[in-house]
């Protein structure tokens, strides 16, 4: 038949599958180490960012803040920003 016809039995197609799988899972995880997913931060990094760049006052702060430590005491999940 040729060259490129070797008459591959089960195994040697099972082993070439489990390499390419193998290959593949390799590239895949070295991509997604270069390009990590942004971490999301929580309500409590954005309002403390806020007030360190001055968009909000330290009272509005303190409003804000007891707001979100109420939700997460309570248990509920916040629908929007607060009203005010």
């Amino acid at each position: 038949m040729g060259p490129w016809c070797t008459q591959m039995g089960v195994g040697g197609w099972t082993w070439m599958i489990v390499f390419w799988v193998a290959v593949v899972a390799l590239v895949v995880w070295g991509v997604s180490r270069l390009f990590p997913a942004r971490r999301v931060p929580s309500a409590w990094e954005v309002l403390d960012a806020r007030l360190a760049s001055g968009e909000i006052d330290p009272a509005t702060y303190r409003v804000l803040r007891d707001e979100l430590d109420a939700t997460r005491l309570s248990g509920r999940v916040p629908q929007g920003p607060p009203a005010g």
